[in-house]
This record gives structure tokens, C-alpha cells and sequence, in this order.
């Protein structure tokens, strides 16, 4: 690993999402006249990419920053195909390849949003769980370096779930490390929230709806957040709020028929071309993966969970329904034919969920595991070799038609 520490005034979290651009120049270095070109973290980063390494930067309040490059001791398998074989290591190989890529490739949400936004979110859970079976601690580490240089601060928004995301992430660490300082500013953010909570309707366009979970992303964005606080803490006000919160949305939102959830209220009256109600793939990935980092910390003698493991079932049976022939699934659950693109954030997150499932008994594993396995076998097709996972649909809110 190299580390290279300078004095300045720091960098903002907004500009550590494009710093490695091209010509790119600190608002400061702009203010003072600096004669660089803005060209060197660019040319830096080229060679760390090409090496198969990562950089991240730590940029803490009071100004000075902290560049972090760590390079493989052997060369990667960068450019090789990844295998569709179905076995630990094949399986691991694949995740690893995925991480390398997207820590040296900054998300082209970044121009709006931060990498405390939940844009990352899913990534930081999914860098977080790589790192528990990785045969190393880079991830761990990447992670971590992350986090302090975000302060372990959620995003500034207050009640907005979306900027709690992050919080997932600061307390899986403290399971790991067991500092406490890590969790801090989660629990004074949610301590706020408790002695002031919001009380709006969740129709969506009122004032104030999104302080609470009134779309169905965020109950992957909050809640296994606020239950994390609860596990890390013993304090069964974060966990009451939850379920409190996570009620309300599901009877909002969950469309008992259906088994899957509206996206928000402006979508109950809508309906797609062949005249089915809109059901969002990626959204309801949100939530059937949410329940799926729910529920290993709801307690199990809690009568309040039946709830949740029911809803968990319901979904993954009509989820399975709706896998398409190639093993993905299509942005419009209920009119695939209108939107035949394939598309692998939702999928991705319902191969997940479903493997949970399997795995802690929830689901019959000779039902669900062909499912998996297909499903697996078609989000390895769809990353390229140097490990980028294409097919994804950009930033939205229901289904679109998208350049894969």
C-alpha cells in the first residue's frame, strides 16, 4: 500500500466523486490561481486501474487529505471471462471481480449525487458482505477508509431514508471492530427522529411525505439501519420504530393481491399497455431484499415478526413466478413484453433474497433453488471481463426503457 498525506484545505465530499477526472481542479486550487493542469489524480488513477488496485481518499474536517492506493501482489485475472460455474470459489472469484471494478469506477450518479447517497447504498451492503468470506481485508478496509472519510456521518438530510443507507454500512463495521465511535452520528440522528417524529400522510406530494417511508426503496434505505442500531445498542425503541414505520408502508403500499408493492401512491390508479397495474422490478428488489437484512436481526421469539416472514414468502413465491426464460427479470414484473431489455439491478437483488431465503429456511429449497441458479447464471452474462455488471437500469422510479 502507498499513503500519501498532504495539508490543504481538504476536499469536499461532493468534489471526491469527480476528483479523478480529467482537467478536474479543487474549487480552491481554482480560488488561489494554482498553475496545475488538473490532469495528475487523473493519470494516477489510469495506472492504479490498469494494475488492477484501488485509490480512495479520506478528506476529515479541518482540511488535509489522504490518498490510500493498495495494488495486488499478483497480477488480476482483469480481462479473463468470468465462469458461470456454481461453486464457492467460482461464485467468490466473480464478486471480487465485480467489487475490484466498481472501487475504481466512480458511479455516474456521482454529478448529482454523493457516495454517502443511497446510490452506493446496495454496494456498500454487498461490499460489506464480500468482505466477511474474502480471502483478504482489502474490502473491509476499502470500506472502512470510506467510512472515516465520510466522518461515519448519514447523509445530511435528516428524516429522508434514502441518506440513512450509508448507516447500514458504519454499524456492520462496529460488529466487526467494536467502536463504538463508529455508530455515533447514526445514534444521534436517530435519537432526533425518535424524540421528533414525523407524523404526515404518506401520500406521496404532500409536504413532508418522504420524512416517512412512503415509497417502497426506502424500506431497503431505513430499516435495517434503524434495526442495526437496535442490535448494536440493546435499545428496543430503534427496533419499535421500525416495525412501527415498516407497518404503516406495508399497509400503504403492498398490494395483498399481488404480493408486491407500489412503488408510491401516484402509481395506484396506473397501469401498464397490456392493462396490468405497474409493479417496478427494482423497487420491489428493494424491498424483498430489505426484508431479507431485516429479519437476521428481528428477534425470533418476537411475535411481531411473523409478519415480515410472511410478506418474505409471499413475494419470493410471486417473484419466482416472474422470472423470465433467460433467468433475468424485466423492469415491468407484470408486462415484461413491453420492456424485453434485460435488467439486473432488480434481478439481482431477488437472486439474493431468494438464495437467503434458502439458506435460513424460510423457503423450500427444491422450489427455489433452480431459480437462484438460473438467475446466478444470468447476472455472470452480463458482466463483462474486466468485471462491470452491464444491463442495469439508470437512477428512476418505474420502468424504463434503457441503453443496457
Amino acid at each position: 500500500a502507498i499513503v500519501v498525506r498532504d495539508t490543504g484545505v481538504g476536499i469536499s465530499e461532493e468534489l471526491r466523486g469527480r476528483i479523478f477526472g480529467r482537467f478536474e481542479k479543487g474549487s480552491a486550487a481554482v480560488r488561489r490561481g494554482a498553475s496545475g493542469s488538473g490532469i495528475g489524480l487523473s493519470l494516477v488513477k489510469e495506472l492504479v486501474d490498469a494494475h488492477g488496485g484501488t485509490i480512495t481518499i479520506e478528506s476529515p474536517r479541518g482540511g488535509g487529505s489522504i490518498f490510500r492506493i493498495s495494488l495486488p501482489a499478483q497480477p488480476t485475472n482483469s480481462g479473463t471471462k468470468l465462469s458461470a460455474e456454481i461453486s464457492p470459489a467460482a461464485i467468490l472469484s466473480t464478486l471480487k471481480q465485480v467489487a475490484d471494478w466498481q472501487l475504481v469506477h466512480p458511479s455516474s450518479s456521482n454529478q448529482r449525487y454523493t457516495e454517502r447517497a443511497w446510490t452506493w447504498g446496495a454496494f456498500y451492503t454487498g461490499l460489506m458482505a464480500l468482505s466477511q468470506i474474502a480471502d483478504s481485508t482489502k474490502y473491509h478496509d476499502a470500506m472502512l477508509a470510506k467510512a472515516k472519510s465520510f466522518n461515519w456521518e448519514p447523509a445530511p438530510r435528516i428524516y429522508h431514508a434514502d441518506d440513512h443507507c450509508v448507516s447500514q454500512s458504519y454499524l456492520e463495521l462496529y460488529f466487526k471492530d467494536r467502536e463504538p465511535a463508529m455508530f455515533g452520528p447514526t445514534k444521534q440522528r436517530f435519537d432526533y427522529i425518535l424524540a421528533h417524529p414525523a407524523t404526515n400522510d404518506l401520500r406521496m406530494g404532500t409536504r413532508g411525505a418522504q420524512d416517512r417511508w412512503n415509497w417502497c426503496d426506502a424500506l431497503f434505505m431505513g430499516p435495517p439501519a434503524w434495526i442495526r442500531l437496535y442490535k448494536a445498542t440493546g435499545d428496543a425503541r430503534y427496533l419499535d420504530f421500525m416495525d412501527r414505520e415498516w407497518r404503516a408502508t406495508s399497509a400503504y403500499l403492498y398490494d395483498p393481491e399481488e404480493h408486491l408493492y407500489f412503488r408510491d401512491s401516484t402509481y395506484f390508479d396506473k397501469r401498464e399497455a397490456n392493462g396490468k397495474k405497474i409493479f417496478w422490478s427494482r423497487g420491489n428488489g428493494w424491498v424483498l431484499a430489505g426484508l431479507a437484512r431485516v429479519l437476521p436481526f428481528f428477534p425470533a421469539d418476537d411475535p411481531r415478526r411473523k409478519l415480515y416472514e410472511q410478506q418474505f414468502k409471499e413475494m419470493a413465491a410471486k417473484i419466482a413466478s416472474l422470472q423470465q426464460a433467460d433467468g433475468l427479470w424485466r423492469s415491468s414484473l407484470l408486462d415484461p413484453q413491453s420492456y424485453p431489455l434485460q435488467e439486473t439491478s432488480g434481478s439481482g437483488f431477488y437472486t439474493f433474497a431468494l438464495a437467503w431465503g434458502i439458506n435460513n429456511g424460510l423457503l423450500d429449497r427444491a422450489t427455489y433453488e433452480p431459480v437462484v441458479r438460473k438467475g446466478w447464471t444470468a447476472l455472470v452474462a452480463c458482466v463483462t471481463p474486466d468485471g462491470k455488471l452491464e444491463h442495469v437500469q439508470p437512477v428512476g422510479a418505474d420502468p424504463k426503457h434503457f441503453e443496457p
